[in-house]
């Protein structure tokens, strides 16, 4: 980013005086040339870098998102079958059954 603004202070310079030699003065617009390339060249890397970034970030969401969706997946309870669930309830009943009358009869 340096080399472009160095690269139009120069051009600007290089435009706003008058030449000194008027004989030579095909060097002098060669090499603004020069520089006004140079300052293209750099503006289209920084534009593709940019675009390189933006492409990253955007894949890299993408990747996030899944994970996230996968470690949701992963910390949800595993589904029981019907026979599971109704294995459980008579299970929860026998204890609290078993618990009352064991309380009943112990004092």
């Amino acid at each position: 980013m340096k080399a472009l603004v160095i690269a139009i202070v120069v051009t600007l310079f290089a435009w706003s005086t008058p030449p000194v030699w008027a004989a030579d003065d095909s060097k002098m617009k060669d090499a603004t040339r020069s520089v006004e390339s140079g300052a293209k060249k750099i503006g289209e890397g920084v534009e593709e870098t940019a675009k390189g970034i933006g492409k990253t970030i955007v894949e890299g969401a993408k990747v996030a998102g899944e994970k996230l969706k996968e470690s949701g997946k992963a910390a949800e309870p595993e589904a029981k079958s019907a026979w599971a669930n109704v294995k459980d309830g008579a299970t929860s009943v026998g204890r609290s059954v078993k618990s009352f009358f064991g309380r009943l009869f112990s004092n």
